[in-house]
């Protein structure tokens, strides 16, 4: 059934539902199935996403037909669709009257996703009027709390130093806390890698008490703050709070230098809240584990990782994982820039519709992947800046001197690149840096040609 008198106004113009500030707008790239006009699957899909559904049903009526979500542009020639949905379509909550990202998702990339007339249909973009993004959390922390904490500015405190323990899954309570005890004496924060948790040979309530006692012995040691991400993520949101409760009452008089890590994507928006709305003292760390099921360049339904980390900044992450822009082993490229430039900045221009965030708090990018000192000052230049923390597993425990020196390198390939330096030279006076070379060869290779003459090792 064609419905493309009810769910279609070509007429709308997008700065005026802009100005309007009564829609969320949304850009999808769609393709529906060979025999499907372009205009009528669109139609339907708004339709599905809304008030409608395949057939007309007696229990519609004018109020009903206020509220459908309108096709306002198509080109079928890139795929380009977008859709004004009405604020009011979409649920809120009973005890606030805020909003909610489980309604949005519901709803934007609900039964849509499963058409029988789509060939594919992946959300690119959205913009959230004013209104809106006052009714939804926002972050409650972000990364000027970690400057703080650091004894750094408030602004443009700059790069933190950060790793992931390593192995992911295997290390006994033991080897854990020596693990982050050595890094952190030369590095700033640590987590927990997304699986670890509560596993049976390195219970929680045995390694979070030998992680505090290495954090505060690494700190005596340096005299320097350091930082703890903790892994909550679990099924059950009493099970999430009796872990960040024992890790509040482990830290003790350190508890603002526990982050705590949800698994954002598999855990979904439910997960995210309740760290935030417990536990608004704590920088909420959302791990993003699984989501290339989704948001792979590869993947034609779904959404991007774009749209993943600007839904982020709305349900409150005060970090996420952004990948490393094509400079680490995970997929991505150097124009996701745009995914950091959304979620640290007031207002940015998205693959299509410019966001302003009316104040709302940053969302600090988190990279991670395959990174280490010899890639990082690509990376900076990319990015333009050096405001974020950067997760480092094998750029930090791959040093050939210790964990502490890989971080002291990743701090120095910072300083480089914030000196304007060319990395061979700095390799020659900062010993760090310099041996991250042999640490890393095959990266020194492909990024410094003959760096093996310049530096003088010859082996």
């Amino acid at each position: 059934m064609d419905q493309s008198n009810r769910y279609a106004d070509l007429s709308l113009k997008e700065e005026d539902l802009i100005k309007g500030g009564k829609h969320i707008l949304v850009a999808y790239k769609m393709k529906p199935k060979a025999g499907t006009g372009y205009l009528e699957a669109a139609a339907h899909f708004a339709a599905e996403s809304s008030t409608g559904t395949n057939v007309e049903v007696s229990t519609t009526d004018d109020f009903t037909k206020g509220v459908d979500a309108l096709v306002y542009h198509i080109d079928e020639a890139t795929e380009d669709m977008r859709i004004a949905y009405p604020i009011d379509l979409f649920d809120r909550n009973v005890i606030d009257g805020r909003f909610m990202l489980v309604s949005f998702l519901t709803l934007v990339i609900g039964n849509n996703q499963g058409m029988g007339d789509i060939e594919h249909a992946k959300m690119i973009d959205f913009y959230m009027p004013d209104r809106v993004i006052q009714m939804f959390d926002g972050p409650a922390k972000d990364i000027s709390d970690l400057w703080r904490i650091l004894g750094r500015p408030v602004k443009d405190g700059g790069y933190i130093a950060g790793t992931i323990i390593k192995p992911k899954l295997g290390l006994r309570p033991e080897p854990f806390a020596a693990a982050a005890y050595q890094f952190w004496l030369g590095g700033d924060f640590i987590k927990n890698d997304e699986p670890q948790g509560n596993q049976v040979f390195a219970p929680i309530k045995k390694v979070l008490p030998l992680v505090y006692d290495a954090m505060k012995r690494a700190q005596d040691e340096t005299g320097q703050a350091k930082i703890f991400s903790m892994n909550i993520t679990a099924d059950d949101h009493y099970e999430m709070c009796a872990r960040a409760d024992f890790g509040l009452e482990t830290f003790g008089p350190d508890a603002d230098k526990l982050a705590f890590l949800v698994d954002g994507y598999v855990g979904g928006p439910g997960m995210v809240t309740t760290a935030r709305r417990q536990y608004p003292n704590q920088y909420l760390h959302y791990h993003r584990a699984g989501h290339g099921a989704v948001t792979s360049p590869s993947s034609k339904r779904g959404y991007t990782a774009f749209v993943l980390a600007k839904m982020s900044r709305l349900q409150g992450a005060s970090g996420i994982h952004v990948g490393t822009m094509g400079y680490g082993k995970m997929e991505g490229e150097g124009d996701d820039k745009i995914i950091a430039y959304m979620i640290e900045r007031d207002e940015c221009q998205g693959p299509v519709y410019f966001q302003k965030w009316f104040g709302m708090k940053p969302t600090t990018p988190i990279i991670s992947g395959g990174m280490n000192a010899l890639r990082l000052p690509g990376f900076f230049e990319n990015l333009g800046h050096g405001n974020v923390i950067n997760t480092a597993g094998g750029g930090s425990y791959g040093h050939i001197d210790s964990p502490a020196a890989g971080a002291i390198s990743l701090r120095q390939a910072y300083e480089c690149w914030k000196a304007g330096a060319d990395p061979i030279q700095w390799a020659k006076e900062h010993k760090e840096f310099a041996r991250a070379f042999e640490s890393f060869p095959k990266d020194a290779d492909k990024l410094y040609p003959g760096w093996r003459e310049k530096i003088g090792v010859h082996k």
